[in-house]
């Protein structure tokens, strides 16, 4: 059975959505992709539980509170990612680099031993479903500027924002 449960944020509502493996979905509710993924979730895990926790959603509710606060810098929760073996191949390597770091596509396509895939790297890093957890926004472009946040810009911006202050490493400008 799988359960989803509606969590608030400073960045607004998003949905978490997890099994007895772990925690598969988070994402933002007005992202337009959200409906399509929940459908496609639906079909391959069954059940469905809205509204309805289990230890993976009240997890999560209680690691993402210490995120925004600033006192969780690293996620504890089990995952349980759908996706291609590159997919998670790709958020595998999301998931080392650090709190409060920024690298580019270059650098994250280089780390994955694949500097040639650039834009299939990128692919993968936009169809990640598990946003803040699977540190997507923490990938920028070569040039500084914040690209392609699926959950948009504004909340890119923040969430490298909010990890730089509460990091203790210097503070960088961040470009659109």
């Amino acid at each position: 059975m799988i359960c989803f449960s509606e969590i608030m944020t400073p960045l607004g509502k998003m949905t978490a959505g997890a099994t007895d493996d772990g925690l598969f979905l988070l994402d933002f509710q007005d992202r337009k992709t959200l409906q399509g993924w929940s459908n496609e979730l639906k079909k391959q895990f069954g059940e469905i539980s809205d509204g309805i926790n289990n230890q993976f959603t009240l997890q999560i509710k209680n690691e993402l509170a210490e995120y925004f606060t600033g006192k969780r810098k690293t996620f504890e929760i089990q995952l349980a990612a759908v996706g291609t073996d590159f997919q998670l191949s790709v958020w595998e390597e999301l998931k080392k680099i650090p709190y409060g770091v920024t690298i580019s596509y270059t650098e994250l396509a280089e780390n994955l031993g694949k500097p040639e895939s650039i834009r299939a790297i990128a692919n993968a890093n936009g169809k990640n479903k598990i946003a803040i957890v699977v540190p997507c926004h923490r990938v920028i472009g070569a040039n500084g500027k914040l690209t392609g946040y699926s959950g948009g810009l504004h909340r890119k911006k923040w969430l490298i924002e909010h990890e730089k202050k509460h990091s203790g490493k210097p503070f960088d400008i961040l470009i659109f």
